[in-house]
């Protein structure tokens, strides 16, 4: 009876899963289908082509990244910023491809405009609903599985503390097995010493253990190797989690080699369909700014023209993607143009400012060039902000993953500009800082959260005391 229970709930968490994947495609398509409904637009088959193009291209947007094994719950503003996001960059898709083909006459405008206001609700509740029904499937009894943890050392307590936070991986952790005793361990454990790795089998049989986590460090891998063969004649799930996951490690993920099992210890985040989705963020919204932008530019061109003496555009040699040298593009703010080996950062005060660059540099519209440099597809709207190679050098050896950070394009702006480390890095303790959000940024990206950063540097630009 409880083996039916669990299949029934494992095929209710498969079927769940697989709609949230489609759910976007589907309320996509449909809301279509009312908008031309409630306009007397005949359904023909220019909107069926539109819908399934609008379909396809959110089975790629609205793939995700969020996983049912996330730690923290759905939250509706974390997902309506999500959702809204994508749906713009969708639309901007289809927008783009109506004006290529000279198709986008052929649909009702009142139509196709109630149809991009009325989907983002539909979708946002679609999504949030759909991810508490998983969660509460996950949460049944009948799901709940129980785990012991081989290894009380610190990881062993972190993965602990993991699976007691997180809801969505239906576990309850029984405790620990190690050879060494309480008084041996670094600190106490947050659940029960159960005794000795040796007493794993028995422990596993007696009492139902659906899964165990092995904790041991890879230097003891004869100790793993004679635990493994122990834990055959059971029926427990038995994870390996290796002690290298205790390095500062960027969007660590699992693939392999032709069957091959490698692990990626640091790799961009921007893999697949999220790094369509970063692309395809990127265009949209350099190409709007430039547009909108481009009468302010014209204004800027000619005020640096007509007050000093120099080259409008100052060119700068910086580190791009994988570490590769790139020009980056500004409006020069500064009687010199250096890009030397040795390159002195801008100071509060600094004499080499000129008076349309102090403003410039104030409000960051000495930038706007770099969104030239998105178009090129050598940097991106939001990621960490390229530093002069000069400065790269400098940092390189002093800090530790430093170099991390170019694993993606630079940005315009980044997660360490909105949080208040911007301008100049007179210290290798303020550059530390930098670089913390920097890789911060790397292991958790999302569209949602470029979305915020942008919001945020709006912001930011009218009122930092750091630019100067």
């Amino acid at each position: 009876m409880v083996n039916a229970n669990n299949a029934r709930q494992g095929l209710s968490y498969f079927l769940l899963v697989a709609l949230r994947r489609v759910s976007a495609a589907i309320v996509i398509a449909l809301s279509l289908r009312i908008a031309a409904w409630m306009y007397d637009a005949r359904f023909n088959e220019p909107y069926i082509a539109l819908s399934i193009i609008a379909a396809l291209v959110a089975l790629i947007l609205f793939s995700g990244r969020r996983q049912t094994t996330d730690v923290q719950p759905p939250q509706l503003w974390n997902i309506s910023l999500s959702v809204v996001g994508r749906w713009c960059l969708l639309i901007a898709v289809l927008l783009l491809l109506g004006y290529a083909t000279k198709t986008s006459s052929i649909f009702s405008r009142k139509a196709l405009f109630t149809w991009f206001i009325v989907t983002p609700p539909f979708l946002i509740l679609i999504h949030l609903s759909l991810d508490i029904f998983i969660s509460r499937v996950l949460l049944s009894a009948g799901n709940l599985k129980r785990v012991v943890i081989a290894g009380a050392d610190e990881l062993g307590h972190n993965l602990a503390m993991k699976i007691q936070s997180s809801p969505y991986l239906s576990m309850k952790t029984d405790g620990f097995f190690d050879d060494r005793g309480r008084e041996r361990l670094a600190s106490d454990p947050p659940f029960p010493l159960l005794g000795k790795l040796a007493q794993i089998p028995d422990y596993v049989r007696e009492h139902n253990i659906d899964v165990i986590f092995v904790v041991l460090p890879i230097r003891n891998i004869q100790r793993v190797t004679d635990l493994l063969n122990q834990l055959h004649d059971t029926t427990a799930s038995i994870y390996f989690v290796p002690d290298v996951f205790v390095f500062d490690l960027i969007q660590c993920r699992t693939s392999d080699i032709d069957g091959l099992p490698i692990v990626a210890l640091c790799e961009t985040p921007f893999q697949g369909s999220e790094g369509l989705i970063k692309t395809v963020s990127d265009y949209v919204i350099a190409s709007t700014v430039m547009l909108l932008a481009s009468p302010i530019m014209i204004a800027i061109a000619l005020a640096i023209r007509l007050t000093s003496s120099g080259n409008v555009i100052f060119k700068q040699r910086r580190y791009g993607l994988d570490g590769r040298e790139i020009i980056v593009y500004k409006f020069r703010t500064m009687t010199a143009s250096e890009d030397s080996d040795n390159v002195k950062q801008a100071t509060r005060d600094d004499e080499r400012v000129t008076r349309v660059g102090s403003f410039l540099r104030k409000y960051s519209l000495d930038e706007l060039p770099q969104f030239i440099n998105v178009l090129q597809g050598r940097m991106s709207v939001v990621g960490p902000r390229p530093h002069a190679v000069a400065h790269n050098e400098e940092y390189r050896p002093l800090i530790k993953g430093y170099m991390m950070r170019h694993k993606v394009n630079p940005g315009i702006t980044g997660l360490a500009q909105v949080l208040g480390y911007r301008g100049e890095t007179s210290t290798v303790d303020a550059m530390e800082k930098r670089v913390e959000c920097d890789l911060e940024y790397l292991r958790n990206w999302s569209l949602s959260l470029d979305l915020r950063i942008i919001f945020r540097t709006v912001r930011v630009v009218f009122n930092d005391k750091m630019a100067f």
